[in-house]
């Protein structure tokens, strides 16, 4: 199936949002009953180093190669390349064979997927924002085109 590569920006956003969610989802599942103040600390420390040291940059990046195809229409699993797929399949691999294998502790799945989870949430809404803002560009360009007619 294939989109316009306008769109291809709105779905990356609802795939991050909703893997976000699912993942602070198992954290705070994880954490049922043994929450402790110092969990939403390091949760917010996780938060941070994801956001700033990897999603932040990979959304510019994904938002500007999506936005640099020449093209109108693509597939609509083209909102990643073939890298971001294996690193996506890498971390979703690892996530679950630790959560599965009992190597760590459930004090330590709601931490660190609580942070993860919000930073993936937070990369959905940046996304999303993008998407918003090339909308607001591509209304201009158009504008600007139609007056010049």
């Amino acid at each position: 199936m294939k989109v316009e590569k306008k769109f291809l920006i709105m779905i990356a956003g609802i795939v991050w949002f909703i893997a976000g969610f699912n993942i602070m989802r198992i954290g705070l599942d994880a954490g049922r009953g043994i929450w402790e103040w110092y969990f939403i600390l390091v949760a917010l420390v996780v938060y941070s180093l994801f956001h700033n040291l990897v999603f932040r940059k990979m959304v510019k990046k994904h938002t500007a190669r999506i936005k640099s195809y020449e093209e109108q229409k693509h597939n609509v699993f083209r909102f990643f390349d073939t890298n971001s797929y294996l690193i996506m399949a890498f971390m979703i691999t690892l996530g679950a064979s630790l959560r599965l294998s009992g190597l760590v502790s459930d004090a330590f799945i709601a931490m660190f997927y609580s942070g993860l989870g919000a930073s993936l949430i937070v990369a959905g809404v940046s996304f999303e924002l993008h998407f918003y803002r090339y909308m607001k560009e591509l209304s201009k360009a158009r504008m600007s085109y139609n007056s010049i007619k």
